[in-house]
């Protein structure tokens, strides 16, 4: 309970530090403290260049004052120093470390009175002609010494004080490793709220119910429940497991804490269990509170999985994280919330019930969560009524939250650039391309030799799957170079496909060689445009034969177990569990399911040929078919003229790149053995 005397804090409020941070007055003196130094450096390097001194008896002083050799002279009391008209050999004192006399040439000498003598000005002028004689006030050469050498040292000091203060200040005492770096949410932010959040409904439930055990814990403990005491949030990188955090943070009426698994660990050991400590400690001091962990794979792997031996900061971590959650010392009213898209390498203890009781799975949106998703981040973007977010959620299968708030913004930016006033469907769809495959490459050049094959290779796409059951919808055919594609075909799937069946992937292969095919039927000739397509049904035959199986002749048998190591949390090595016979058998079966789907590929181009020359005719007119086009063409209709909007985009792009193959032909006029350099993606 809370010290009721005590003023209680607000919640969701930032403690102010006790001291204030540097401002200019601060800077301004460690300034002038740096620039002070370098002018006393600066002295000193010149003092240190006059010539030097050497202290001579008061006898020897007097035998030059009698033979007239006394230039100039300065009195300070009983200090007199002075400069010979003549360098003179004088005999010094031995020193402490060499037993015998010896002698050095003085110009400038320094000696000492014994007393007093107001006669030894009218001396000096006496013997010597010209002499130069100062008098000074005596006992300021000791304070001035004690200054030049003392100074120095004092402000050395006092500039290790200021930057101190400054450590202090900024809320980094120093020797202060172990203290938690965590940051409690402030109030002055702009607050994320659960409706900024769609797609994850299930997991926003679960979050929900653990506001609510902490503004009314009575309302769950009166039938025996107990307030979980930890929650980790999974899934993979995009799908909002921060968004979620931060939306607990703006409603929650509780502190917040936030920090990042990385922090935890430093060079120092020891210092990743003190922060852990001094974590909780803050938890307490602040409880009821949520703390939150992002990406706490940093410290939560697996112990006993570290190359090589020795102490491991990290484990040490670990475990002083594992204790403060569920030790010997309870922590009522501290909530831990904790997020990763590695579940596969945390250690079991820190899994287990007690420490996080929920796990709180963030998956991939499915169309209708991608649908909310996009009306959450287009709400303050003006869309065209000819916008359908329900058709770009549809189109957009596989992709997760921030993919799609990507797609938005840049769309925001394509009519942006266009000078529109509204975003529309035309630039939502240039959008989704440009993440999937690319910008267009306008500037590049592409030969009608080379235009012509890519459309009647996606052509080929475009008629295979339409004609073909369980394939996809087609929704689009483009012969607009992107990345690596010199072509694509979409094909819309009707919903979220969470399994496979053996017809859909028969009809899935069919298709994707369809392009092959068109080419060799049509054009007599096979291109490089098909490597992906022949990749991706090579793979997914070998996991039809392999892994789920659909095969007759082997039955259904796994292949080829894989190993994972549990540290690197990925697969490194994979070893053949079966004989040589079974490697020949799945060979020739994988062999077969392609032969196969080549000819009912072969079949269908050959019964629908006049349509495949008058769609790759379109698509060299139009460069890109949507939907109605599409069909229509396969109804052997014509299609209607091209609207202003679409000739005046495609019209000076179709001129230019002809008007550059006419010349490219004339220079390269064996472009047939030449290897096709746009690769296609389906």
């Amino acid at each position: 309970m809370v010290d009721q005397q005590r003023p209680r804090k607000k919640p969701g409020m930032t403690p102010k530090p006790s001291i204030g941070k540097p401002g200019k007055p601060l800077k301004a003196m460690v300034f002038w403290v740096i620039l002070v130094l370098i002018l006393l450096i600066a002295f000193q390097m010149f003092e240190s260049g006059k010539k030097r001194e050497f202290r001579i008896a008061y006898s020897t002083f007097n035998e030059e004052v009698e033979k007239g050799n006394i230039k100039s002279v300065v009195i300070r009391g009983l200090q007199v120093t002075g400069v010979l008209l003549e360098r003179t050999t004088i005999p010094m004192e031995p020193s402490a470390d060499q037993g015998q006399r010896r002698e050095v040439i003085v110009e400038n000498f320094i000696t000492t009175l014994p007393a007093i003598d107001p006669e030894l000005s009218g001396r000096i002028m006496e013997k010597s002609e010209g002499v130069i004689i100062v008098g000074e006030e005596g006992g300021s050469s000791t304070w001035v010494k004690i200054l030049t050498s003392g100074l120095p040292l004092l402000l050395i000091v006092g500039l290790w004080f200021l930057i101190m203060r400054q450590m202090q200040a900024g809320g980094n005492k120093a020797f202060s490793f172990g203290k938690s770096r965590a940051r409690m949410f402030g109030g002055d932010k702009p607050r994320t709220s659960f409706d900024d959040v769609a797609g994850a409904d299930e997991a926003k439930e679960d979050l929900e119910e653990i506001i609510e055990f902490l503004k009314d814990p009575k309302k769950f403990q009166k039938l025996g429940g107990r307030i979980p005491k930890g929650a980790l949030l999974l899934g993979p990188p995009g799908t909002g497991k921060t968004l979620l955090a931060r939306a607990v943070a703006g409603e929650a009426s509780v502190p917040f804490f936030s920090m990042s698994g990385s922090d935890f660990v430093e060079m120092f050991v020891g210092v990743g269990a003190s922060r852990v400590r001094d974590l909780f400690e803050q938890g307490k001091k602040h409880a009821p509170c949520i703390l939150f962990i992002d990406e706490i794979d940093a410290v939560g792997r697996h112990r006993g999985a570290g190359l090589g031996g020795g102490h491991d900061e990290r484990e040490q971590t670990l475990n002083q994280l594992l204790v403060e959650m569920d030790g010997f010392e309870s922590n009522a009213g501290v909530i831990l919330l904790a997020a990763t898209n590695r579940p596969d390498v945390l250690d079991p203890a820190l899994l287990r019930p007690g420490r996080f009781d929920r796990r709180i799975m963030v998956d991939m949106p499915d169309v209708r969560g991608r649908e909310g998703i996009l009306k959450v981040h287009s709400k303050n973007i003006p869309l065209h009524e000819d916008v359908n977010l329900d058709v770009v959620a549809r189109a957009t299968p596989g992709m997760s939250g921030a993919d799609l708030a990507n797609l938005v913004n840049e769309a925001a930016l394509l009519a942006a650039r266009y000078n529109k006033d509204k975003v529309t469907m035309e630039e939502i769809e240039e959008s989704k391309d440009r993440i999937l495959l690319g910008p267009q490459k306008k500037s590049k050049l592409v030969k009608e030799e080379a235009r012509e094959l890519t459309a009647y290779h996606e052509a080929g796409h475009a008629i295979v799957g339409a004609n073909l059951k369980y394939s996809d919808p087609v929704y689009k055919v483009s012969i607009i170079p992107r990345g690596n594609a010199g072509g694509v075909t979409f094909f819309l799937p009707e919903d979220d496909r969470t399994e496979v069946s053996r017809d859909w992937c028969c009809d899935t292969i069919t298709q994707s060689l369809g392009g092959r095919v068109a080419e060799q039927l049509v054009l007599n000739r096979m291109g490089s445009g098909a490597q992906s397509d022949i990749q991706m049904a090579s793979k997914l035959v070998r996991k039809m034969v392999t892994q789920w199986g659909m095969s007759d002749e082997l039955g259904p048998i796994s292949f080829g177990e894989r190993d994972e190591h549990i540290f690197l949390g990925r697969e490194i090595q994979q070893h053949s569990d079966y004989s040589e016979a079974t490697a020949k058998l799945i060979d020739s079966e994988v062999k077969r399911i392609i032969s196969e789907s080549y000819e009912r590929a072969e079949k269908i181009l050959k019964e629908n040929v006049d349509v495949l020359h008058t769609m790759a005719k379109s698509l060299l007119e139009r460069e890109t078919l949507d939907k109605i086009e599409i069909e229509l063409l396969l109804d052997g209709k014509e299609l209607p003229p091209l609207t202003t909007r679409r000739a005046s985009a495609k019209e000076p792009k179709k001129e230019k790149i002809v008007a550059e193959s006419e010349e490219s032909k004339e220079a390269r006029p064996d472009f047939q053995k030449q290897p096709f350099p746009h690769p296609d993606t389906t």
